[in-house]
């Protein structure tokens, strides 16, 4: 008898065990498929543009691009993959394979924010330069054909405005046709466009001459370590300029309800 209940005792240690080891098998099952899924989930916003929406390291610091900052403007779902370029336009950006290596990433239900302008209008290098109501929309629309040949959704964002103001303090825009081009582009094609050109001159008019520096690479001799002979520099941003122009495009992303994105803005 003692050895039935003991073989008894045994049996039923040994299935405990193998329900044990197989509910931890199952919960660390299912949180794997949670954390795949989760990952499945996530939302991509591929950012082709030029420097002042790139990225920067600590040795250029505190310069900063826009784009460099966005991905605080969301929750966890959205995940911003910054590809934006110092010094390339909406041509040299095609023709160096950078589009093509976005177009290699990119997945359907991701975005494609697209933001040139800057280096567009250089007429002096034909390597960038393009010509606004012509090849600036051509070139503008390869991006577009290509993020929808992948099922991606693609934006347009007008250049953000240079610092540049009148001599009675009325900040003035820098960018001749190319903003109206990306706008007439938008509407052909049926492309959202963020406006940045608008929205970055409304900021710089209510900060004026003086407060919009701080917005900008201003720096007096040895102010910064990075930059011990000072800097006066009107088109990139240091960090704080580069967080409010990214907070204005996050208030676009609202304002235009842009499917997807703007269910998960942070603020």
């Amino acid at each position: 008898m003692r050895k039935i209940r003991k073989k008894g005792m045994l049996l039923f240690a040994a299935l405990i065990f193998i329900s044990l080891g197989w509910g931890t098998q199952t919960a660390m099952a299912n949180s794997s498929s949670g954390t795949e899924e989760s990952h499945e989930n996530n939302v991509s916003i591929y950012i082709a543009g030029d420097s002042t929406a790139s990225y920067y390291g600590k040795d250029r610091a505190p310069r900063t691009g826009w784009a460099q900052v966005l991905d605080p403007m969301f929750d966890k779902k959205i995940v911003v993959q910054n590809q934006a370029t110092s010094g390339r336009s909406s041509k040299s950006f095609i023709d160096e394979g950078r589009l093509d290596n976005i177009l290699a990433e990119i997945e359907k239900k991701d975005y494609l924010f697209i933001q040139f302008g800057h280096n567009d209008s250089k007429s002096n290098d034909p390597a960038r330069y393009t010509e606004p109501f012509s090849t600036y929309k051509s070139y503008l629309k390869q991006y577009i054909d290509g993020a929808r040949e992948k099922g991606t959704i693609p934006v347009l964002l007008t250049p953000v405005e240079r610092r540049r103001f009148t001599e009675d303090g009325q900040a003035m825009r820098s960018h001749g046709e190319y903003p109206e081009a990306m706008k007439q582009l938008g509407e052909e094609e049926q492309v959202p466009v963020i406006d940045m050109s608008e929205r970055s001159i409304d900021l710089y008019n209510q900060l004026g001459p003086e407060g919009s520096k701080d917005l900008f690479m201003w720096f007096a001799e040895g102010e910064h370590p990075n930059y011990p002979e000072g800097v006066s520099d009107n088109t990139h941003f240091q960090e704080n300029g580069a967080k409010q122009i990214a907070e204005l495009v996050a208030e676009e992303i609202h304002r235009l309800k842009i499917p997807l994105l703007h269910s998960h803005l942070s603020k």
